[in-house]
């Protein structure tokens, strides 16, 4: 019994890396990504729709955002959805697309963001731990009911502390490798 509880919780640990990874996609670095923008909900004739589905998005060479709405009816909603969002970029319409350049990084907006990342790290680690604790619980609760052995409430604890700590290393290469791409 103790085995399907940790298999029950694995999956919900792997989904706090996969959320960890698409939160550090959002945090602009040195390097430009689509990823910045196309979830930003663009309200376009009383509907909300992420920019993804109304404008093809790339990435120039030299670090520029290009957006080409699928119609030309799409950039005025989009550039008012994209002024309105926190990503900090003035939207330029040239024709039929809209670009945006990313201002340069400062030593203290690197500060910031290397701050944030601790914290998004710190808080993935509380959500591991939490999970831990709930099938611990589940897990004493079954040997209180009879229902798992004692030994095996052992070897609950041992698997349940190397599937923390696997998620933790896979947390700290996560937010290692963002840090890395701030700093250089």
């Amino acid at each position: 019994m103790y085995k399907e509880i940790i298999d029950n919780i694995k999956p919900e640990m792997d989904k706090v890396i996969n959320f960890l990874e698409r939160e550090l996609q959002k945090i602009r670095t040195g390097q430009v990504s689509t990823s910045l923008i196309e979830d930003i909900m663009v309200d376009c004739f009383d509907e909300k729709l992420p920019l993804k589905q109304l404008a093809a998005i790339s990435v120039t060479e030299n670090r520029k955002i290009i957006i080409q709405p699928w119609d030309k009816s799409y950039l005025e909603f989009i550039e008012k959805a994209i002024s309105k969002s926190s990503i900090n970029m003035a939207p330029i319409i040239d024709k039929d697309t809209i670009r945006l350049t990313p201002p340069l990084m400062s030593e203290e907006y690197r500060k910031n963001l290397l701050k944030l990342i601790s914290e998004k790290q710190e808080e993935a680690k509380k959500t591991i731990r939490r999970w831990r604790e709930k099938a611990w619980n589940e897990t004493q609760e079954g040997f209180k009911n009879k229902k798992i052995r004692e030994d095996d409430k052992y070897k609950a604890k041992d698997e349940l502390q190397d599937l923390v700590n696997k998620h933790n290393e896979k947390i700290d290469k996560v937010v290692g490798n963002k840090k890395k791409e701030i700093t250089e």
